[in-house]
């Protein structure tokens, strides 16, 4: 399938009298457009993709330059961030960063209502990209249409404000669930003096729920699946959003949604989806031409040449690699890469990640716990791959630092285990060669983010399932969707699996895709103070909107 990359500058050019520095609050607030963003079709489809492209973009101009006010541009990413905050604050994810102070605050689960750089990113860029959608919808009604003369394109801007309406509920999803009850508004009641107003975590899911039940209709504008190139979502990413909330209703308002789960879930597994045969391809560079026609229902394309991001991708293969895995890998993997001195052959490449960050990395405790690996073990003083790859989970793209697993600190970047699964390497086995400052495009990942695979509503259902019968499953569906993940992984599947036997197999096959916090959330094992399931809202917005109630726990409320 082919996909739809627009530059980050010429999709955002028709915007840029909308899209402002967020220097006022409250972070909802109305932006105004301009009539001249909207003089041609094209110019509506690009309003589009900026709402589509803000889950990995920081700015109008380029990685490097934020359009909030973050100490780094690439740290203040949304994607980067979200998973920061579901997975850094479990076991998953380490970062021995330790000069940044957020990174420490999430992963012992001391943050506080005070400044947080992944709350601030996070937060801020989720209520701008509701703004965005926003706006977005004000701009393009029949009304609008028509007094610009432009009814003749009507049905695809219909289409673009049904996709710019799953973006919001999308945005509104991932605050509820990180915030709990962050402020509420649409594009009818914004602008002017008006402030907007908190209506509560439970009428915010309903809210959500409402949207996504309107855009899965056969009545709704939302293209369906084939209708619209990759990665533009349709009705199946609303589906899979819709399975998702179910599975986590009962966090969300008390009151579990299990068979609605299993309902949403089969709706998506039943639409022609399939396991892609190789799990290491699917977070390959080339996993948006690879993997688009089978498991990916919704993802975020990221490219070297047209949608760079410090965030996302980049950081999760740059920031698990240093000089040492780098050299094994490149040997362990065969790695190949473009010959400079004879263009259109291949050499040896000498390494996999052409940039190392070496920050991430992973508690020992929390591989062993959850992860099947044979003959594990931390050996030698260098990096290993530190289990027999035949007889292992086949997912597990690790390898160790060759120091014991007693000695691990969350703050050393040489101990645990690292994780290697979002290495810079194609599915032929071809890696990008360091080049030049001067041309930066070689840093980057072009790896997409799938933020909605098959395997997620495999487990919904299995999970759902399962709760439905008193916390474990026998039923053949449920266990045959757990066994395509499983065979796929080289494991066999038991005859029947308990709430904890399915979250254990989701942590390996979900390791640093932000799902984590979530399932530890719905079994209870998160956190002893159930104020921690969810951030504090920024003060700085309660500052401005006085009327926001901070989240109980948090001083302030």
């Amino acid at each position: 399938m082919k996909k739809i990359i627009i530059p980050a500058i010429v999709a955002i050019a028709s915007l840029t009298s909308c899209v402002k520095m967020l220097d006022k609050l409250p972070l909802n607030s109305y932006d105004v457009t301009s009539e001249t963003a909207y003089d041609d079709a094209d110019s509506y489809l690009r309003g589009l993709t900026y709402i589509n492209s803000y889950y990995g973009f920081v700015s109008i101009s380029d990685p490097g330059s934020s359009d909030i006010s973050v100490k780094d541009a690439g740290q203040s990413e949304f994607l980067r961030q979200v998973l920061v905050l579901n997975d850094l604050s479990t076991k998953a994810l380490d970062i021995g960063w330790t000069s940044d102070s957020y990174i420490k605050e999430i992963a012992n689960h001391s943050w506080t209502n005070a400044d947080n750089n992944a709350i601030i990113a996070v937060y801020t860029r989720g209520m701008k990209g509701i703004t965005l959608a926003n706006e977005f919808l004000l701009q393009t009604t029949d009304e609008k249409l028509a007094a610009r003369g432009h009814q003749s394109f009507a049905a695809d801007v219909h289409r673009y404000r049904a996709e710019a309406r799953f973006h919001r509920a999308l945005f509104y999803y991932f605050l509820m669930d990180l915030f709990g009850n962050p402020p509420f508004a649409l594009e009818e009641n914004i602008g002017g003096d008006k402030l907007p107003k908190q209506i509560g975590r439970q009428a915010l899911a309903e809210w959500i729920e409402r949207e996504l039940v309107d855009l899965t209709s056969d009545e709704s504008d939302l293209a369906a699946k084939g209708e619209v190139a990759y990665p533009r979502p349709n009705k199946d990413a609303a589906q899979a959003l819709l399975a998702r909330l179910y599975l986590n209703w009962g966090v969300y308002t008390g009151s579990p949604r299990w068979e609605d789960a299993k309902t949403a879930a089969k709706k998506v597994i039943d639409n022609g989806y399939s396991l892609h045969p190789n799990y290491r391809e699917v977070f390959m560079q080339d996993n948006g031409t690879t993997c688009a026609n089978d498991e990916f229902i919704f993802a975020f394309d990221y490219d070297t040449n047209n949608a760079r991001s410090w965030g996302g991708t980049t950081t999760l293969s740059s920031g698990a690699f240093n000089d040492d895995m780098n050299t094994f890998l490149s040997a362990y993997l065969g790695a190949k890469m473009d010959d400079p001195e004879n263009p259109g052959s291949l050499i040896t490449a000498p390494y996999v990640s052409a940039e190392v960050w070496n920050g991430y990395h992973i508690d020992p405790d929390f591989v062993a716990d959850n992860f099947e690996l044979s003959a594990a073990g931390f050996t030698g003083t260098s990096c290993t791959l530190g289990y027999n790859a035949a007889a292992s989970d086949r997912r597990l793209m690790l390898c160790n630092m060759g120091a014991a697993a007693a000695a691990f600190d969350p703050d050393k970047s040489d101990t645990g285990w690292r994780c290697w699964k979002w290495a810079k390497i194609t599915s032929e086995g071809v890696v990008v060669p360091r080049g030049t400052d001067a041309n930066p495009d070689w840093k980057y990942s072009s790896a997409d983010f799938a933020i909605f695979r098959l395997p997620e509503m495999y487990y919904i259902y299995a999970e759902a399932d399962a709760n439905l019968h008193g916390g474990t499953t026998t039923d053949a569906t449920a266990l045959g969707y757990i066994k395509e993940i499983r065979d796929r992984a080289g494991l066999t599947t038991p005859a029947s699996m308990t709430v904890a036997d399915i979250l254990k197999d989701k942590a390996a096959e979900y390791l640093w895709e932000g799902q984590r916090r979530q399932d530890e959330i719905r079994l209870g094992v998160f956190d002893s103070d159930p104020n921690r399931s969810v951030y504090p809202i920024l003060e700085s917005d309660r500052s401005a909107n006085p009327g926001l109630e901070q989240n109980p726990g948090y001083s302030g409320n």
